[in-house]
């Protein structure tokens, strides 16, 4: 029985300087499948308590305003990411290849949001980074493991990892 086939990858990302080895591995995996990149960010919403107090200061239309403002700022700070990264490891891998990212914001919370998205948008396989950002072992990662239908590669972050 052949193994499945990978078309889609879903990299995720912190956009925290430490995800560089998970984006290297993705573009590497890319490369070698002839797949496509998604990468995704997740931002979690506002607590209760929050939401409240923003609701108690803010009419409703600024606060969508603000929402969307904060969701395309992060979207420009994934793509304006993605082509450093991408001409850097271009140079660095001294090779000549295009492969296709598509970046992605949704807002939740992380493991399950990550879930989410590999499901709706069809994805064979999720890379992502062992270690948060703070250097320890990521919650996240470990749930991503447990719960996953497909195949997800944990790349280490550590400062050990080269």
């Amino acid at each position: 029985m052949a193994l499945p086939e990978i078309k889609t990858i879903l990299y995720t990302s912190s956009l925290g300087a430490h995800t560089r080895p998970v984006f290297r591995h993705a573009v590497q995996l890319a490369h070698n499948l002839g797949a496509r990149i998604i990468m995704l960010h997740v931002v979690e919403p506002v607590g209760e308590m929050g939401r409240a107090l923003i609701h108690s200061y803010l009419p409703d239309d600024v606060i969508k305003k603000m929402h969307d403002e904060g969701i395309s700022r992060v979207l420009e700070q994934m793509k304006e990411r993605l082509e450093t990264f991408r001409d850097e490891e271009l140079k660095a891998l001294g090779r000549d290849f295009d492969f296709e990212i598509e970046p992605v914001v949704a807002e939740g919370q992380h493991s399950e949001t990550i879930l989410r998205q590999a499901e709706k948008l069809g994805v064979d396989l999720i890379v992502m980074g062992q270690e948060n950002t703070f250097g320890h072992h990521s919650p996240t990662t470990h749930h991503v493991v447990r719960q996953a239908k497909i195949p997800v590669f944990v790349v280490p972050t550590g400062k050990q990892y080269l």
